[in-house]
C-alpha cells in the first residue's frame, strides 16, 4: 500500500508509523505539506496520514499554506482515498466536511481517558473500549453533518469520528514517541500552566509506559485500515 504522511512540525518522530510500514511492506513518503505539496500525489496515494501540528486549521492568514492542504485532502477525500486525520489532521477533515472548528474552553494536554462510543467502524475492530491516549490540544471541532462519533473523554465530547468507511479522525495521539514527547514538554512548557485537564511534565513521563499500547492499539487500526477495500478513484 502507498502511504502519504503530512507532517507539520520538524520534531514530530514518525518512527511509529514507518516501523509499522515497514513491517507490513507499505511504501511510506513523509513530506512537510508547507514546503512541498504535488497533485499528483493523488494518483498513487492509497492511504493519506494528515498528522498534528501546533497551528490551527483556521489560520490561514498566518499560515497560508493551509489552504492548499485543505484543497488536497477534499481532492483525496472524493477521490476514495482513505484518509486518518489525528488532531489536527482531525480538525482540518472536520472543517472540510462543513463542521466548525474553534478554541476549547479547555486545553487538553497528558494522558487523558479515552472512551468509545456504542458506534462501530470497521478499522476500529480491535480497539479497547476504553483506554489512555496522549493529548496535547486547546482545539475542538462540531461534529459534522453525517460523521458518527465514535469517542469522547471527559474534557473534550469529539475525540473520534468516521466519515463512512475510508475518512477516519482522531482528535488523541496514539502515535507520539517518547522523544517526541520530551521534546513537546521541554520547547512548549509554557502550555504546561496548572488547570484541571493539563498535566506538569513528571506526570506526562511518569506514564510513559502507556506508549507501549497506545501503538498497540495505533498497528491495530492501521492494520484494519490497510485490510479495507481499495475504491477505484
Amino acid at each position: 500500500m502507498n502511504i502519504l504522511a503530512f507532517r507539520h512540525f520538524d520534531f514530530d518522530d514518525i518512527s511509529t508509523f514507518s516501523d509499522w510500514a515497514q513491517w507490513g511492506g507499505h511504501q511510506l513518503t513523509v513530506v512537510n505539506p508547507a514546503v512541498e505539496l504535488d497533485k499528483k500525489w493523488l494518483d498513487t496515494t492509497e492511504l493519506l496520514l494528515i498528522l498534528g501540528g501546533p497551528m490551527s486549521v483556521y489560520q490561514e492568514d498566518k499560515f497560508p499554506w493551509l489552504a492548499d492542504e485543505k484543497r488536497f485532502v477534499k481532492s483525496a477525500m472524493d477521490r476514495g482515498i482513505k484518509i486518518l486525520g489525528i488532531c489536527l489532521g482531525a480538525q482540518m477533515l472536520a472543517e472540510i466536511l462543513g463542521a466548525k472548528v474553534y478554541r476549547h474552553t479547555v486545553k487538553e494536554i497528558g494522558w487523558h481517558l479515552i472512551e468509545r462510543s456504542s458506534e462501530e467502524h470497521p478499522w476500529l475492530k480491535k480497539m479497547p473500549a476504553e483506554f489512555h491516549s496522549f493529548q496535547w490540544h486547546g482545539d475542538t471541532f462540531d461534529l459534522p453533518e453525517g460523521a458518527t462519533l465514535l469517542a469522547t473523554s471527559e474534557a473534550c465530547g469529539h475525540q473520534a469520528f468516521s466519515y463512512g468507511n475510508d475518512v477516519l479522525a482522531l482528535q488523541f495521539h496514539l502515535e507520539t514517541t517518547p522523544a517526541c514527547m520530551e521534546q513537546m514538554v521541554t520547547r512548549w512548557a509554557s502550555e504546561l500552566v496548572d488547570s484541571p485537564y493539563i498535566q506538569s511534565a513528571e506526570e506526562i513521563r511518569r506514564n510513559m509506559h502507556r506508549v507501549a499500547a497506545s501503538f498497540h492499539i495505533l498497528h491495530q487500526v492501521l492494520d484494519q485500515a490497510a485490510l479495507s477495500p481499495i475504491k477505484a478513484s
